[in-house]
C-alpha cells in the first residue's frame, strides 16, 4: 500500500521510501510498516542492537504558566505537582466515568510540562485538555515536531556519538541538547522494554539526524509492526486495544502508574475526573468487573485480538486485546480481559480460534525482562 492523497506524511516519509519501507495507513498518517529486511529480524535486531523508529505521528504539547502542573494533575490520578525536574512520568487521561482517554508521558523541564500523546487521541487529547483546564494555563500543540525513537541495548552507544552527554541519563530523565543549531529535548525512554531514547527535534532536522544515526553500524530503520511486537513481549498496552475509554487503570492493571499521594488517604487523593471509582476499585471496596492479564500460549497457534476466551464449561470469560507469535519468548503470547476469577498466575483458558479450543494460561508480565537503565 502506498500513501493515498488524504494521509499525512512525517518529515521522514522520502527516507522512508528510499530504505525500502512498506508504508500503511497508520493513525491517520503514511507509516512505514517494515523494511525489506522484515519484522522478524527488525524485532531481533532491536533486542540485540539498536532500533529507530519513527514515531512522529504521536502529539507533542506544551503546558506553561504558574498553575500548569496543579491544572495538569486535576485531569489525572498521577502525581505532577511532585515530579522533579527533568524527570518523566506515565500519565492516564481520564473520563468522568474513570474510562482511558488516553496514556501518555510527561516531563518536568522547569519552564513547561512537556506531554506526548498518543497520534490518533492527539487532536482529542488537545480538545479535551483545553476545555478542562485552558484557561489555567497556556497548551501550545507541537505537532508539527518530529519524535524519533532509538531502542535497544546499544542504543546509548550510537546515541552518544551524535548527541554526547546522553549518556549521563537514566530510564525516565530527560535533557535538552542542540544539533547542529536545532533545538531537541531527549529522554531515557521508550516503548520496547529495552533501554533507549525518545527524541522531539524540529521537523526541518529530522531527515539529516535519522540520517546521521543510521550512519551508526548498530542502527537499522525498525518499522510498526517490530514495534508493536517488541511492546507486547513488554507487557505494554496500545491505546485503541487494550486500553480505551471503557476500561478503567484498575481493570487494566495499571496501579503502579498511581502513586501513593493520589490514592485515598494520600495528600492530594482523588480530585481527578471518575476519582470515585477509581480509588473504589483501587481499595477493594467495589472490586473489578475484569482484569486485564498476560496469557501464554500451550501450543504453537497465534492468538489475536477479538479471539474469545472460554473456561473449562465452554463459556465466554474474556477476550484477547493483542497477541501474536512472539519473535524473542518464541511462544504465542496475549493481552486479554478476563473475570475477575480467571485473572490468577497459572489459571487455564482456552482461546477460541475459528472454532477450536486453543489452550492459554495466564502468566505473569512482562513477557521477556525489561532492560531499562537506572543508573
Amino acid at each position: 500500500m502506498t500513501a493515498s492523497a488524504d494521509l499525512l506524511t512525517t518529515p521522514l516519509h522520502a527516507l522512508h521510501l528510499d530504505l525500502g519501507a512498506r508504508m500503511v495507513p497508520f493513525a491517520g498518517y503514511s507509516m512505514p510498516v517494515q523494511y525489506p529486511a522484515g519484522l522478524v529480524a527488525e524485532h531481533h535486531h532491536t533486542r540485540n542492537a539498536a532500533g529507530l523508529f519513527d514515531v512522529s505521528h504521536m502529539g507533542q504539547l506544551r503546558l506553561t504558566g504558574p498553575d500548569a502542573a496543579a491544572a495538569f494533575e486535576s485531569l489525572m490520578p498521577v502525581d505532577v505537582l511532585g515530579l522533579g525536574l527533568h524527570k518523566q512520568r506515565y500519565g492516564l487521561l481520564l473520563n468522568d466515568e474513570g474510562g482511558i482517554i488516553d496514556d501518555l508521558m510527561f516531563v518536568n523541564r522547569g519552564e513547561d510540562i512537556f506531554v506526548i500523546v498518543n497520534g490518533a487521541c492527539k487532536h482529542g487529547d488537545l480538545a479535551h485538555i483545553q476545555q478542562r483546564i485552558g484557561n489555567r494555563c497556556t497548551i501550545e500543540p507541537q505537532f508539527d515536531r518530529a519524535l524519533l525513537a532509538l531502542q535497544g541495548p546499544q542504543a546509548v552507544t550510537a546515541l552518544q556519538r551524535v548527541l554526547p552527554g546522553v549518556e549521563q541519563l537514566v530510564f525516565m530523565t530527560g535533557m535538552a541538547a542542540v544539533w547542529q543549531g536545532a533545538e531537541f529535548y531527549v529522554t531515557r525512554s521508550g516503548y520496547t522494554g529495552e533501554d533507549g531514547f525518545e527524541i522531539s527535534l524540529p521537523a526541518h532536522a529530522a531527515e539529516a539526524f535519522a540520517r546521521a544515526l543510521l550512519d551508526q553500524p548498530e542502527v537499522k530503520p525498525i518499522g510498526l509492526g517490530a514495534r508493536n511486537s517488541l511492546r507486547l513481549e513488554a507487557g505494554l498496552c496500545l491505546y485503541g486495544n487494550d486500553i480505551d475509554s471503557t476500561t478503567t487503570p484498575v481493570e487494566a492493571g495499571l496501579n503502579w502508574a498511581m502513586q501513593k499521594v493520589r490514592r485515598t488517604g494520600g495528600a492530594r487523593a482523588g480530585g481527578f475526573p471518575g476519582a470515585a471509582k477509581v480509588l473504589a476499585q483501587l481499595d477493594g471496596t467495589t472490586p473489578e468487573p475484569r482484569l486485564r492479564v498476560g496469557l501464554v500460549g500451550l501450543e504453537r497457534v497465534p492468538v489475536r485480538e477479538h479471539v474469545e476466551l472460554h473456561n473449562d464449561a465452554g463459556q465466554k470469560v474474556g477476550e484477547v486485546t493483542s497477541g501474536l507469535l512472539a519473535p524473542t519468548a518464541d511462544q504465542p503470547v496475549a493481552l486479554a480481559y478476563v473475570q475477575a476469577e480467571y485473572a490468577a498466575t497459572g489459571t487455564g483458558l482456552k482461546a477460541m480460534v475459528r472454532g477450536k479450543a486453543v489452550p492459554m494460561q495466564v502468566s505473569p508480565l512482562p513477557f521477556v525482562p525489561n532492560r531499562y537503565f537506572r543508573g
